[in-house]
């Protein structure tokens, strides 16, 4: 009967440990943050090694603001007629996830900044160089806020930018041009934001932008603990069923 009992509590101990644990703050062991415009290589946005978030089996939560970012500006050449691209001040906000082991999973996190889209000439070119699409525009919409279209003042080049939600899923905004996230699962969790980026430019009426945002966690203390408990008490009735 002891013997009985001692297996049906160490099992009852490893159940525990594979049942969802609660919101336990993590720190961040690896971590990425890219913009990706058109055919333009990935744009990394610095992650600066620290950072921490509440975590649970469905959901991330409390991601620290401004681990990625920056404050120079980061030239990209491109084709015509887009001659270059220069990002300045970019930087994440909070993020708060929820039911992100669902393919419709994702939540919020600002990505702001301004891109400064050089036109013709080189971003060092002068005018009419330069069209200035901000991120984010009053911090309720905008690249990974979702809301409604950015336009930028009508003048030589109309651009337009439609933000969208982050998602664990796979998105597809034109043929060739797609992404792909994926769900929480031992301690990562990938997430991507499409967003479409409009002008009145022959040849770039329609240009696809992902940014995709990569988080590994520590595992979870409490998990650990349960875990390492179970397999204890599994040890100690082997031993005991030895002795005898």
């Amino acid at each position: 009967m002891r013997k009985l009992f001692g297996l049906v509590a160490a099992l009852g101990l490893v159940m525990g440990a594979a049942q969802p644990a609660h919101a336990v703050v993590q720190s961040l062991t690896s971590a990425s943050l890219s913009i990706i415009i058109g055919t333009l290589p990935a744009i990394p946005i610095p992650w600066d090694g620290t950072g921490s978030a509440n975590v649970t089996a469905t959901s991330v939560t409390g991601l620290t603001a401004g681990i990625f970012s920056f404050t120079g500006t980061m030239p990209v050449t491109t084709a015509f007629p887009i001659a270059g691209l220069s990002l300045s001040g970019a930087s994440n906000g909070m993020g708060n996830f929820f039911g992100v082991d669902t393919a419709l999973g994702g939540g919020p996190m600002a990505v702001q900044g301004v891109a400064n889209i050089c036109l013709f000439a080189g971003c060092a070119s002068g005018p009419p160089a330069n069209v200035t699409v901000p991120f984010t525009m009053g911090g309720v919409n905008g690249i990974g806020l979702g809301g409604a279209p950015i336009a930028t003042p009508p003048g030589f080049v109309n651009v337009t930018v439609m933000g969208n939600m982050w998602t664990t899923g796979a998105v597809t905004l034109a043929p060739g041009f797609s992404a792909s996230g994926s769900p929480l699962s031992g301690g990562h969790v990938k997430l991507v934001t499409p967003t479409v980026i409009s002008t009145n430019l022959a040849g770039s009426e329609v240009i696809p932008s992902f940014a995709i945002l990569d988080l590994t966690f520590v595992p979870e203390p409490g998990t650990l603990v349960l875990l390492a408990s179970g397999v204890a008490g599994l040890a100690l009735v082997g031993r005991k069923r030895m002795s005898k």
